[in-house]
């Protein structure tokens, strides 16, 4: 049951909000000022409808077709057929989430204000999102500009009641999801149709739960890291507050605190703290430079996300008479539809995300190489020769970590011109999107793959390690048993995945910034 409210007034969304709304935890309501300040612009659209003076996308073609005017009495008609002939989108459906997430998204941008929908618009995917309702959109098709035209189609179709969709994660049919949240199904007017598939809701729907996501990996990542490091005999003197001061980068210095944290305490550190060895390998000294990197191209990814998500990104816009210091109601053509801004950050949340990965591989690597691992027996097998141990543990992990290589190219460097090269340069935002968030579904499994190791590891060692890396290896030994012989691995791997998408070991290591 929801027990709080997202008020939307086109100013103030937060990325939080956006996976509340996702996962069906809150309720979502509409600032009464927004409903006001759409009628007005609403009124000033319906006055340019009527007239004799072409205004794209209110009487006029779309794209290439912007030159070709259309009579007062088939402006309704216009919208209607180009939502459904811009609904070619292609591929699997957008999970529950993502498809929620993504109606949520498209409210908001009419929250904003400049659209020139009418308040009954809003209202129905506000209406929708309270009945746990979702879109049916596929996943591919967009290209990024103007918007992501196919997903938002698809998801408009819904208003229309036409095609599938989705009530509390049962497919029906779009009229019964309507019939769900008591609506009919909508009749366009003027501009409405263009405003509901103009902006980079799509991949801004996907790229904001899959930041959030890498966010909560980039913790994980120092929590299991850290483990891997204690089973390893590692040594805390990297992790000195003073080398960190050196080389200020805020997310180097947040990890570098957060593992000595969660060494706290080890009896494998101080038993061997006076030993001959020098120096870690790169994986377990550095882990404050890399896992800090990605936190702090994170927080790049997160500014330009929040940014999007109050933003006004269809077009036309309307402003109104005062806005931004300008006399007078007008509509104004330009691009704010276009993702780039969005595709460039979601490309870096994929490389970003993907290092975490690449290390963590090398980690698993320190643990079952008995020539690295300082006394653990070869591939964390007690009777190795007749056992196999983790051996392949490693292999899958690499396959997973070659993927993501392949994944992290770049979409935004690509464009292929469409429209009869009216728009003729275009984002790829959409593929961004997407690729970003199958790299962090890898990299969740990488981690879950070394902290299985890591936790074989500390069973072969006698001695303790840190407080909180106790609590981790407790957690996971109520779900996965120490192997002393070879088993089959896949249903401990499945454990490891529920392990991590439910926050558990997080919340065995306590506070991780």
């Amino acid at each position: 049951m929801a027990t709080r409210t997202v008020t939307l007034d086109g100013r103030s969304l937060r990325l939080e909000d956006v996976a509340d709304v996702a996962h069906g935890r809150v309720q979502v309501e509409i600032a009464p000022a927004v409903l006001a300040r759409l009628a007005r612009a609403r009124t000033h659209v319906d006055e340019l409808a009527a007239g004799s003076e072409p205004h794209y996308g209110i009487n006029t073609g779309f794209g290439a077709l912007a030159e070709v005017k259309i009579p007062p009495e088939h402006v309704g008609l216009l919208q209607k057929n180009l939502i459904e002939s811009h609904a070619v989108g292609v591929g699997d459906p957008l999970p529950l989430p993502e498809a929620r997430a993504l109606l949520l998204l498209r409210a908001q941008t009419l929250a904003v204000g400049h659209s020139g929908c009418r308040p009954l618009v809003l209202e129905h995917l506000v209406a929708l999102l309270n009945a746990g309702a979702a879109p049916l959109v596929p996943r591919k098709g967009s290209v990024g500009a103007s918007g992501d035209l196919a997903p938002l189609a698809h998801t408009a179709l819904l208003l229309l009641g036409q095609g599938d969709a989705f009530v509390h994660g049962a497919r029906v049919r779009a009229a019964d999801a309507l019939a769900a949240a008591g609506l009919v199904p909508l009749e366009l007017q003027a501009k409405e149709g263009l405003a509901l598939i103009n902006g980079t809701q799509a991949m801004m729907a996907v790229g904001v739960l899959a930041l959030l996501e890498a966010e909560r990996m980039a913790r994980l990542a120092d929590v299991v890291g850290a483990t891997s490091l204690d089973a390893l005999q590692g040594t805390w003197k990297a992790f000195d507050p003073r080398i960190h001061a050196a080389r200020p980068h805020p997310g180097q210095r947040t990890c570098a605190k957060n593992l000595l944290a969660l060494l706290d305490g080890s009896e494998i550190m101080e038993a061997h703290k006076d030993c001959g060895k020098v120096q870690d390998p790169y994986s377990l000294r550095c882990m404050p430079q890399v896992h800090g990197a990605t936190r702090d191209a994170l927080s790049f990814v997160r500014s330009v996300l929040e940014r999007e998500l109050n933003s006004a990104t269809d077009n036309p816009l309307v402003f109104l008479d005062g806005d931004h210091g300008v006399a007078g109601d007008e509509v104004l053509s330009g691009g704010n539809f276009h993702g780039q801004p969005v595709a460039m950050a979601l490309d870096l949340l994929a490389i970003a995300a993907a290092e975490l990965a690449n290390i963590s591989e090398r980690r698993i690597e320190q643990l079952l190489n008995p020539s690295l691992s300082s006394g653990l027996p070869p591939f964390l097998a007690p009777q190795p020769g007749l056992n196999s141990g983790f051996m392949i543990v490693q292999v899958t992990a690499a396959a997973l970590v070659n993927e993501n290589k392949v994944l992290c190219h770049p979409a935004v460097v690509d464009s292929i011109p469409s429209s009869a090269n009216r728009e003729d340069h275009v984002s790829m935002g959409m593929t961004s999107a997407n690729k970003a968030a199958l790299v962090i579904e890898n990299v969740r499994c990488v981690l879950g793959l070394e902290l299985l190791c890591a936790c074989q590891g500390l069973d072969l060692r006698t001695l303790a390690p840190g407080r909180a890396l106790r609590r981790v290896h407790a957690r996971v030994r109520r779900e996965v048993a120490f192997a002393p012989v070879d088993r089959a691995f896949g249903a401990d791997l499945a454990a490891m995945e529920r392990l991590l998408l439910a926050d558990d070991v997080l919340a065995a290591a306590g506070p991780v910034a």
